[in-house]
């Protein structure tokens, strides 16, 4: 059976956008590749191994499953998987035989951790997250002594690997004071703490964001997301990177398009409505194809009346409310246009292009919640 839709992951872009994060990065600096949110609605099964065909070795998610899915993309391959937030300690066990790392951000997990690799006779490999300003997760610096103290009566079940803290918005210069005040707060616990011979963790606190715009957060390593997919955090972050380097268009490029087809073509009257209820009424006779796609697959509703759709090599209007499961686009400027035209929804058709951040400029989503909101069930196939 045939799909309404399908995604395209491009290998050499994202191979394109890995060598612009090492250039970035620079060789003292670890690149970590995000890929919580299924790799940022990519697909880990897709990105994780076309990574690792590129040199990535250590990725970061968000919980246990989806730790447990970049180990089976990769299953016969040396790479660390670090989890940066939710594990039951029920999991820690699957952890710890496994060699995945995980964030200790309080003290209920600290203790599981201990208690369970003392029942294994095998080192937990963790992560202590600092609360610096960000109040979601984390050790308060005040916690830090209690939480060596603890820690180090326990050497032989707990391999300490890193201190690492996360930026309150560093894509935004509205959050310049913020930020700097968590770098400070961060540098601070590392000036108390640091200098113990058993305590000598490498650090890390830089996102995508930080990594373009606050160069000196990169430390040991970098936890870096949105940018191997193809796109700057925020528009600001992009003009901050163009400024810096004098330069005027974008190193990085697209990794996902997001293509369908159209379904059935219809001749609506002047003076008649189309679709659902009457937010889009007909002014001139209007050529209405219709789009197997709609917000169950992911495709914003408050895009109605807004969205755009590449057909024949043309821009055109998504017209009326955006259904469940199609849409309906206005091509009335084609002379030609057939039941099975392609239709791309996202990515290029000749020398034009639906960019996901004209879906942000038009809903009001960031990059990262369009990209994640893609189904996991659309099919994705690698291309060149």
């Amino acid at each position: 059976m045939t799909h309404t839709s399908f995604i395209e992951i491009s290998e050499s872009a994202l191979a394109n956008n890995i060598s612009f994060i090492e250039k970035l990065l620079g060789s003292n600096t670890k690149f970590s590749s995000v890929v919580k949110g299924n790799a940022y609605g990519h697909g880990i099964a897709n990105i994780v191994p076309l990574a690792n065909k590129y040199g990535v070795d250590h990725f970061s998610v968000f919980s246990a499953s989806e730790a447990v899915s970049v180990i089976e993309a990769l299953p016969e391959k040396n790479i660390t998987v670090m989890i940066m937030g939710d594990i039951d300690n029920e999991e820690l066990e699957w952890a710890i035989e496994n060699r995945v790392e995980l964030y200790l951000f309080e003290f209920d997990r600290l203790e599981a951790t201990i208690q369970t690799a003392r029942k294994l006779g095998k080192k937990a490999v963790v992560h202590i997250e600092v609360e610096t300003g960000m109040n979601r997760t984390g050790f308060y610096p005040s916690d830090i002594p209690q939480v060596l103290e603890r820690l180090k009566l326990h050497t032989e079940f707990i391999e300490i690997r890193a201190l690492c803290t996360h930026l309150a918005g560093a894509e935004s210069v509205a959050n310049y004071k913020r930020i700097k005040d968590q770098i400070k707060v961060f540098k601070r616990v590392v000036q108390r703490h640091g200098g113990e011979d058993w305590f000598n963790p490498i650090l890390h606190m830089a996102s995508s964001a930080a990594s373009v715009r606050y160069p000196k957060t990169k430390f040991d390593m970098c936890r870096v997301g949105i940018l191997q997919y193809g796109f700057f955090p925020a528009e600001e972050n992009f003009v901050h990177y163009l400024a810096k380097t004098k330069t005027t268009e974008t190193p990085l490029q697209r990794v996902v398009s997001w293509k369908s087809k159209v379904m059935n073509i219809k001749e609506v009257q002047a003076g008649e409505f189309v679709g659902y209820g009457n937010s889009f009424l007909a002014n001139k006779p209007t050529k209405v194809a219709y789009i197997p796609v709609g917000y169950s697959f992911g495709y914003s509703r408050s895009l109605s009346n807004q969205g755009k759709v590449l057909i024949r090599g043309q821009r055109h209007d998504v017209i009326g409310t955006v259904n469940m499961s199609m849409m309906a686009v206005d091509v009335s400027d084609l002379d030609v246009v057939e039941k099975g035209d392609e239709a791309v929804l996202i990515g290029f058709q000749g020398d034009q292009e639906i960019s996901v951040a004209s879906f942000g400029d038009f809903s009001n989503q960031v990059n990262y919640e369009l990209l994640t909101r893609l189904p996991g069930d659309i099919p994705r196939f690698i291309t060149e």
